[in-house]
């Protein structure tokens, strides 16, 4: 009997099927302008989008244009690029523009389902970001789709590292910018570490359109961006360390793999410090729960993770003597990240290449609160809806699954599940072997680059000639994967079969030119192709004969989606395919989620060596231990945005007030604001409400004024009078201060003044907001142990941090009032160079990587005899040095640096 919600569904569709059928009208209004666009010139189409933009600048709604921009659009892709769009992409393309994610199967081509939205979007004049995952899609769809952006008459631009400022800044300003989603964020924090308006790149945040969307705003949520500088070298730390993990015995610690975590036990923490003292790192005496030992115990606990948790060729490879972490979802190299806390430190140590120094956090930001920068945000990828409850919750994007534009031919076979490894393997090459004789091209897709290695050795010994791609291979991925769907090709991928390439049965055509092209420069080109397009024909139906491209898993992934990414590879715009998964009890999955229950059925059915169980129900048990896998992570990841929601509360603010202090072009009022509420801490602390005068700490009052407000007035006399009450003096401190100022002013030039309040006022709000994250980041990893005093740690950070935040903002007040009052008028060579000093901190600070390069240690300057008649206190007696002169107090630094700095 069928339930009601099955019946409602056949009856009214599901949520999906309504939205799809929504989107008709609009698909068969932009069809039935076609013949009018197919009429235009080239010049008339450009014509029309400078009709379209000016119709949304002077107010008409994009929702309206959207018929009329899709059809330019679809004409202009025609003409350009010999593409037309299918109404599938016209449906997808609708729903990007509405802000949703739109998954679309392999091969439906996304690329210009996003050029469409990017198009309509752009038509408001603020620009539009089309993110993609890695630099090679990003210059390839900036050229592709450039050519449809420029007959259309806008500009289109790429944002890549490695780029001059100028170009990157050109790359923002075009209509649509393509960028990484790395570029993207780490642009967006060095804008914020900028002093001068005309050198931010990113202007607005309007519309992101993310390719790829799954993999950047899930999988790579929980690592977030940061730029730093590099702290203290502790090298040889992480190498003596390393020594004593090794002499580490089973019962000395606790290895939990489900949730990726190892700890010491009892026993442990013994044997750690005995070996710990027998290297004099802990002294006598001393244990591992003293308040002393939080370092070391810190070095321990990561350099016991490096060792149990990081596996080589799974987590990370060496390559030339670097240590390069592995992306867990696309098994790419992750270029220049790095782990944080000094655990990529440990790696290094326990695989013996030079040990980089740690580094301190400049600025952050995750890519979930990057994200939520944008007015609107969309996403495109083959594999959403599984996660589709995290989208909606936390970006508030919804889920539409768009048909494909032919239906799917591919036969997805029930899981096979094997006793050992070995008995898996051996079906896997027979099955290889099976299809390679018949010509059928195969994807054999693994979970990490040892085991993508032993296939291949398996694969050599039985005589079958095939393709690895794994991180070892990046830089040959497109190349590879072009020539996966050839007659006879084997390949073995790790997680990134196919990334933005397609898998096209017979070969990619466009390759196969630009190869003859490089081959013999003088051919023409249009011969070339006609002749590479016959072959092609002939090749790709020989491959559908065969039955089209047969995909081999050799495992399931820990997430659903990433198993159906693979799966997506095969039968991609119609075409027949098939797809296996190869399955044993020793898997990771089956084995840390509950293997023993099938290992009964396995021995209750007799199974002999070399059979397999297949069957339904085992598909289903094991897509509930993925789905319970995936909703364990989801709760990581959204406990982490929350702790991560609390900073970024405090980053807009600080980010806020750091573009008006740029945009403003007289900052005097915030400075006096500034110094007057400093005044006012001031007069609280030292004469506080409700207090006889006798109770006032005059003398320590008398110091305070000196020493921030830099002025010495007879606050001892005015507190000894008569009637005079914390108001009083409140007025004449003001008064004098004020006055004090405003000859500042008049001394140093009202122009020179308002620059030097700007620089030391962006000055002191960088250098606090890089220690206020420190603090942050110290508090972080400590909140967690409230929770056994049955306290919530997210609250205990919540009020922390806002205390913090509170100090943070006090202490900044000091800071520029106590630089301005010790400011002393320069000569004009003097201010320049003052000038270029800060603009040289500034640069540094702006160091454009995640982790800066090592920096060689700069000796403290030697301290030589004090100048002849040198007195502390006057400096009538200093003579008269340059800025960068050494210092005549002997101290061996520069003049600028001492006695002569400014504040």
């Amino acid at each position: 009997m069928l339930g009601i919600g099955t019946i409602a569904k056949k009856v009214f569709g599901t949520p999906n099927d309504r939205k799809i059928k929504a989107t008709r009208p609009l698909v068969d209004k932009i069809n039935a302008l076609e013949p009018e666009f197919e009429k235009l010139s080239d010049t008339a189409i450009k014509d029309k989008t400078e009709e379209l933009a000016k119709r949304a600048m002077s107010g008409e709604s994009l929702d309206d244009l959207l018929p009329e921009a899709f059809a330019n659009c679809r004409e202009a892709a025609r003409r350009t690029l010999g593409l037309r769009a299918f109404d599938t992409q016209l449906m997808a393309a609708i729903f990007l523009h509405q802000g949703n994610i739109s998954e679309q199967k392999t091969g439906e081509g996304k690329t210009l389902t996003a050029a469409l939205a990017a198009y309509l979007n752009a038509l408001s004049g603020k620009g539009v970001h089309v993110v993609t995952v890695n630099e090679y899609l990003v210059k390839r769809d900036a050229d592709w789709m450039g050519k449809v952006f420029n007959a259309l008459g806008l500009t289109c631009g790429a944002a890549v590292s490695m780029m001059p400022e100028d170009a990157k800044r050109a790359a923002y300003e075009c209509d649509i910018t393509y960028a990484t989603n790395n570029e993207l964020g780490f642009d967006y924090l060095r804008d914020n570490m900028k002093s001068n308006l005309s050198e931010i790149l990113q202007k607005n945040h309007n519309f992101a359109i993310v390719d790829e969307v799954d993999s950047i705003l899930i999988d790579e949520a929980r690592t977030p961006l940061i730029i730093s500088g590099p702290a203290q070298d502790r090298s040889e730390l992480y190498v003596t360390v390393d020594k004593v993990i090794p002499l580490l015995k089973p019962e000395h610690y606790e290895l939990d793999e489900k949730t990726r975590n190892v700890t010491f036990t009892d026993e442990g923490n013994e044997f750690l410090e005995e070996q710990l003292r027998a290297r004099s790192l802990l002294e006598e005496g001393q244990t591992l729960y003293d308040p002393e030992s939080t370092t070391i115990v810190h070095h321990v606990n990561q350099g016991l993770r490096a060792h149990k948790l990081f596996l080589k060729d799974r987590d990370y490879i060496v390559r030339d003597g670097e240590v390069m972490l592995i992306d867990e979802f696309t098994g790419r190299m992750m270029q220049g990240r790095r782990l944080s806390d000094g655990l990529h430190q440990a790696i290094e140590a326990k695989e013996g290449t030079s040990i980089q120094p740690e580094n301190v956090t400049l600025a952050s930001v995750t890519f979930q609160n990057y994200f939520r920068l944008y007015d609107k945000l969309a996403g495109m990828t083959g594999t959403a809806l599984t996660e589709a409850e995290e989208f909606q919750e936390i970006y508030g994007l919804g889920v539409v699954e768009v048909p494909t534009n032919l239906p799917i031919a591919r036969v997805d076979e029930d899981d096979a599940v094997y006793r050992t490894v070995q008995e898996k393997y051996a079906a896997m090459i027979e099955k290889v072997k099976e299809a390679n004789a018949k010509g059928q091209p195969c994807l054999v897709g693994t979970t990490s680059i040892e085991k993508s290695e032993q296939l291949s050795q398996l694969l050599t010994a039985a005589g079958i000639e095939h393709n690895v791609l794994n991180a070892r291979q990046h830089e040959q991925e497109a190349q590879i994967i072009a020539e996966a769907g050839k007659l006879g090709a084997v390949t073995i991928a790790t997680n990134m079969a196919g990334r933005g390439t397609d898998i096209q049965l017979g070969g990619n055509v466009e390759l196969k030119v630009l190869d003859a092209l490089d081959k013999d420069p003088e051919a023409d080109p249009e011969k070339v192709r006609a002749e590479i397009e016959a072959q092609h024909a002939d090749e790709k139906q020989k491959v559908l004969e065969a039955g089209g491209l047969y995909v081999l898993a050799s495992e399931r992934h820990e997430s659903r989606r990433i198993d159906n990414q693979l799966r997506g590879r095969s039968g991609r715009q119609g075409d027949p395919g098939r797809t296996s998964f190869f399955l044993s009890l020793e898997d990771d999955l089956m084995r840390i989620f509950g293997s023993e229950r099938l290992e009964k059925v396995l021995t209750t059915l007799g199974l002999k060596e070399g059979e397999a169980i297949i069957h339904p129900w085992v598909n289903k048990s094991l897509e509930r231990a993925q789905a319970k896998v995936e909703g364990r992570n989801f709760d990581i990841r959204k406990q982490l945005l929350k702790f991560d929601d609390v900073m970024n509360e405090q980053r807009k603010v600080i980010f806020g007030q750091r573009r008006d202090i740029m945009e403003a072009d007289d900052l005097h009022e915030i400075v006096t604001d500034m110094r007057h509420q400093v005044i006012d801490d001031l007069i609280d602390t030292y004469m506080p409400p409700r207090t006889y005068a006798d109770q006032w700490d005059t003398q320590g009052f008398y110091a305070a004024v000196i020493e921030q407000l830099n002025i010495d007035l007879p606050i001892i006399a005015w507190c000894e009078e008569d009637g005079v009450d914390d108001e009083v003096i409140r007025e004449r401190l003001v008064e004098a201060t004020d006055k004090m100022m405003a000859e500042k002013t008049e001394a140093f030039g009202p122009e020179n003044m308002r620059t030097i309040e700007k620089q030391l006022l962006l000055q002191s709000i960088d250098g606090k907001w890089r220690d206020h994250l420190m603090t942050l980041e110290h508090l972080r990893s400590v909140v967690g142990f409230r929770g056994y005093a049955q306290r919530d740690p997210l609250n205990e950070y919540k009020n922390e941090s806002f205390q913090l935040f509170e100090t943070m903002l006090d202490s900044l007040r000091q800071d520029v009032t106590q630089k301005l009052a010790q400011a002393q008028p320069m000569s004009e060579e003097e201010r320049k160079a003052f000038i270029q000093e800060i603009a040289q901190r500034q640069a540094a600070m702006q160091k454009t990587a995640e982790n800066a390069e090592e920096e060689p240690q700069v000796p403290a300057a030697s301290p030589v005899a004090a100048a002849e008649g040198f007195v502390e206190d006057d400096p009538t007696t200093w003579g008269n040095p340059s800025r960068n002169d050494p210092c005549p107090c002997g101290s061996g630094k520069k003049f600028k640096h001492c006695h002569g700095r400014l504040s």
